[in-house]
């Protein structure tokens, strides 16, 4: 691995307008911020072969069935990415991978540009689930 896919995910970041709240080049971490898209602590993890986005959305307030079927059916709508749980089953993450070797500036934007749209959608709807 010879590429700074790093440098390249910190660039594409940068030429898309996001604000770059958090920078380590050594974790392979950028935290963004895309105020327009309403998407704030957008975590982006450069771990060659893959480029891991991930958002925390809130934490359940009653976790049930019921929650957990909602957001398995809207993972169906999604373009790119899904809900997914922490290892407690009580913290939603949005959550998607790139692969880095033939990431653009295209797919990056389409996949934040997809959480956007969905928290605009979807937003209230996951704030009912949170505390």
């Amino acid at each position: 691995m010879n590429k700074d896919y790093f440098k390249q995910v910190k660039e594409y970041a940068g030429q898309l307008g996001y604000t770059i709240t958090y920078d380590n080049a050594q974790e392979g971490l950028l935290m963004v911020n895309d105020e327009k898209e309403g998407i704030a602590h957008l975590m982006l993890g450069v771990s060659f072969p893959m480029l891991i986005i991930e958002k925390f959305i809130g934490e359940l307030s009653q976790p049930s069935l019921h929650v957990y079927q909602q957001l398995l059916q809207k993972n169906r709508d999604i373009v790119h990415g899904a809900f997914v749980l922490d290892e407690t089953g009580k913290r939603i993450l949005f959550r998607d991978t790139l692969q880095l070797e033939n990431l653009d500036l295209n797919e990056l934007e389409s996949a934040i540009g997809s959480l956007g749209l969905l928290l605009s959608e979807y937003g209230t709807t996951l704030n009912g689930f949170c505390q």
